[in-house]
């Protein structure tokens, strides 16, 4: 990077399963500040379809969010030069004729399961078994993964009246925008693109029974869509032109940008209701013992391939604490944690992946079930879930770290621990002890420094390569470091 590159300021719009937000960047060649300037809540909205509770994203709300943020961020910066939007992965709408013809799906909804094995049904009887699709997609088995979604909306008739899908940061391009694009990072997360040719599989589409006319055109992280419509440049007040820019969308793609490191002898762990636990690497590994390994090969910027495995997350955690204070017991999370540190003894350690986890409700309930069937100890107060919750996060953490180390042979000696997460020290300082590797933790917003970054990068405020874009977070944001500690009651 050179000090000719002017600096700049640009807007991430990071939309997570929980919460969204809207943070300024600024950005010089030896310069990174990020401010937040919008921050708000994001949720599952319950509707009754036939008798029956389903899950789906109050999209229209989350917009009107991004938009009131946008106009919070020009106010505090008219010289906005670029917005880009990164969220959640699986997700999409349907549209027709530029509108939507329902409200989209929550991964979370309970029609993906039976979904999946339709799927599954229907890919056999073309003679495709789950190590061809493996081989085609690249993708860890998830039972919400965009495919089979679409075979939900297939069967219930929603496909016959979409003319296109678009995924949840796509759909928020095109309304701020008016473009129809299919953005590669999170679109490696459907299913549906080949994990070598990186476009979309016209093969396993056929084989799915998809209609290929729903799929949008593909465009890379870094390519600008277009312009803010004159409708939204209005409502926000844009004093000149704000290109609409598309980032690594899918947000762990983002995240993964912000490593603050250069070293290639690194893992990542992008740490808030899900975490992704995996290595960077430049080609796809699809061998067998990745596919039972449940690994997954995802997009990620300049074409990098992110060879990670899903945990369940703070999800566990966040949903005990719902439970807990609809029982009327309040919860301050900062005390809870050190609660959690101070417990001594032995806690149930679980399998935090089990698909009984997955849906909303009672957690605690679910983990002392859980803990019950299989004579673990049962966790019985707050703190005493806490520490189990972590203890099992920890562990899915270590072994993750293990298998992405064997499984595609890239030596791991260091751990960025990145999002939400990193505040945790409790859980950082069980991740360092179980894996027998130092952690770094932070920084804490790495999915809107990514995004931030790649726009700066296209408009000119910085030039350079990943690592050298690595290279400007690792100056800026300082990580707090965690040993391994000699026992694991520490």
């Amino acid at each position: 990077m050179t000090s000719r590159h002017p600096a700049g300021t640009v807007a991430a719009v990071d939309l997570g399963a929980t919460s969204g937000r809207v943070m300024l960047g600024h950005v010089a060649p030896n310069e990174l500040r990020i401010t937040s300037v919008a921050r708000f809540a994001n949720g599952p909205l319950q509707l009754n379809e036939n008798g029956r509770p389903a899950l789906h994203w109050n999209i229209v709300e989350l917009y009107r969010n991004v938009v009131a943020g946008l106009a919070t961020a020009v106010a505090a910066a008219p010289d906005i030069r670029s917005v880009g939007v990164d969220s959640w992965a699986v997700d999409y709408a349907l549209m027709r004729g530029g509108r939507l013809t329902q409200l989209p799906y929550h991964y979370r909804d309970a029609r993906c399961l039976p979904a999946s094995d339709q799927a599954h049904s229907r890919l056999a009887a073309t003679g495709f078994t789950a190590a061809d699709l493996y081989a085609a997609n690249g993708l860890q088995f998830l039972p919400f993964n965009s495919l089979y979604q679409l075979e939900a909306d297939g069967v219930s008739g929603s496909l016959e009246t979409a003319d296109t899908l678009l995924l949840i940061p796509d759909l928020l391009n095109y309304w701020l925008s008016g473009a129809v694009v299919a953005e590669r990072t999170n679109a490696s997360t459907t299913g549906l693109l080949g994990v070598h040719s990186r476009t979309w599989d016209d093969d396993l589409i056929t084989r799915l029974g998809l209609p290929a006319q729903l799929l949008p055109p593909l465009i890379d992280a870094g390519e600008p869509i277009g312009t803010l419509l004159p409708s939204v440049a209005s409502e926000i007040q844009a004093p000149g032109e704000i290109t609409v820019t598309a980032v690594g969308s899918h947000d762990t793609a983002s995240a993964v940008v912000a490593v603050p490191s250069d070293r290639d002898d690194c893992a990542y762990i992008s740490c808030g209701t899900w975490a992704l636990v995996g290595v960077e690497l430049n080609s796809p590994v699809v061998s067998d013992s990745a596919r039972l390994a449940n690994f997954t090969n995802e997009g990620g910027v300049d074409g990098r391939v992110r060879f990670l495995h899903n945990v369940m997350g703070l999800w566990l955690l966040s949903e005990s604490v719902r439970t807990w204070e609809r029982e009327g017991l309040p919860i301050d999370l900062t005390e809870l944690l050190a609660q959690a540190a101070a417990v001594r003894g032995q806690v149930a350690v679980f399998d935090a992946d089990d698909p009984c986890f997955l849906s909303p409700g009672d957690m605690p309930s679910r983990i002392a079930t859980y803990c019950r069937e299989r004579d673990l100890p049962v966790p019985r107060t707050p703190a005493e879930f806490t520490r189990s919750i972590l203890e099992s996060l920890a562990d899915a953490f270590a072994r993750g770290i293990a298998q992405a180390e064997d499984l595609s042979g890239h030596p791991i000696s260091v751990i960025h621990l990145m999002g939400g997460g990193s505040q945790n020290r409790l859980l950082c300082q069980l991740t360092a002890t179980r894996s027998g590797l130092p952690v770094l933790a932070g920084p804490v917003e790495a999915t809107a420094i990514g995004n931030v970054l790649v726009q700066a990068r296209t408009a000119g405020m910085v030039t350079g390569s990943l690592e050298s874009l690595r290279s400007l977070v690792a100056r800026t944001f300082e990580p707090i470091r965690y040993e391994p500690a000699r026992s694991m009651a520490q």
